[in-house]
């Protein structure tokens, strides 16, 4: 029997942060562009690439992550400067 190490189980919260992520957005549950949804995934991604620089590298999935934190972050500034500029603009008469 093998011993998991706290990088494996930060991988494996990983995945399941990303699957749930996606399992609310398809049951309707968390919106695309919603801060919970977007951190979900930074940070399901961060968890599977510790256990990728700890554990059994990988460099294919390596790279599946940064890109998704990168994609995951990108969502929340765009989000946050949106709602920057709408609040700017005050309300629509």
């Amino acid at each position: 029997m093998s011993t998991l190490f706290w990088y494996d189980w930060a991988g494996f919260a990983g995945v399941l942060l990303v699957l749930l992520a996606f399992l609310l957005l398809q049951a309707h549950k968390l919106h695309g562009n919603g801060l919970t949804y977007q951190l979900m995934n930074v940070f399901g991604a961060l968890g599977v690439t510790l256990s990728l620089l700890f554990g059994s590298f990988n460099v294919s999935a390596f790279a599946l992550e940064i890109a998704w934190m990168a994609i995951g972050i990108f969502g929340i500034v765009r989000s946050a400067r949106q709602r920057r500029a709408e609040k700017l603009a005050g309300p629509d008469l």
